[in-house]
């Protein structure tokens, strides 16, 4: 279960962080946007940096940005444990994840909803993980959009065990037994968590819904 901070109050984020830490999350999701790729901006390292010294989560970083290599070591620096990078926009993916690892980093692939499989399949196995968008990057409380959601079990046969499906999109207690069964191990749920006064009780009814 891996909270995503869109969704959050940014006001206050340090304090959400903490919440949710407090629910036996390892991983936060911190949506990165340049109103470039996608029609949305957020973050940025500085943000990142200030949260990493409040908090003790890996740091999932999600570069929906153009030019990702121009910024990845940037957000590195500033404290990410990984990065996913979007193939609409890379320039050269090999060289990208290979840059990511020697710089200590895991990394990851995303694809967009309309993007076929077949556009990762060459560099999804040099990845730690492939990040499946179940809603179109930008915005959070999106419906989630079960075709989209298909494209998990043709990337688990490409990548077998050992790499991370993550699935990011409408993912509440009633969708996150859907991707889990397709071959999920790694959902992120923004506006289902935040979106709720509670925020342990809203991790832990979508971790009830596809553990049963």
């Amino acid at each position: 279960m891996v909270p995503s901070v869109l969704s959050a109050d940014f006001a206050n984020l340090a304090d959400e962080i903490a919440v949710i830490e407090k629910a036996g999350v390892r991983i936060v999701h911190l949506d990165v946007m340049d109103g470039h790729f996608v029609p949305n901006i957020t973050i940025g390292p500085p943000v990142i940096a200030k949260l990493r010294k409040v908090s003790n989560l890996v740091f999932d970083a999600h570069l929906m940005i153009s030019e990702p290599e121009r910024y990845a070591e940037r957000f590195i620096e500033a404290g990410a444990d990984h990065i996913t990078f979007h193939i609409e926009v890379a320039e050269d993916p090999p060289k990208l994840i290979d840059k990511l690892h020697k710089l200590g980093c895991s990394a990851g692939l995303c694809l967009n909803p309309e993007t076929p499989v077949d556009s990762i399949r060459e560099f999804a196995p040099l990845c730690d993980m492939v990040l499946v968008m179940t809603v179109h990057p930008g915005f959070g409380g999106q419906e989630f959009m079960p075709e989209a959601a298909k494209k998990i079990a043709q990337i688990r046969e490409i990548v077998g065990p050992d790499v991370r499906i993550e699935v990011d999109g409408g993912i509440d207690p009633e969708t996150a037994p859907i991707v889990v069964s397709c071959g999920a191990d790694t959902l992120v749920a923004g506006n289902a968590i935040f979106g709720r006064t509670d925020r342990i009780a809203a991790i832990n009814a979508i971790r009830d819904a596809f553990n049963t």
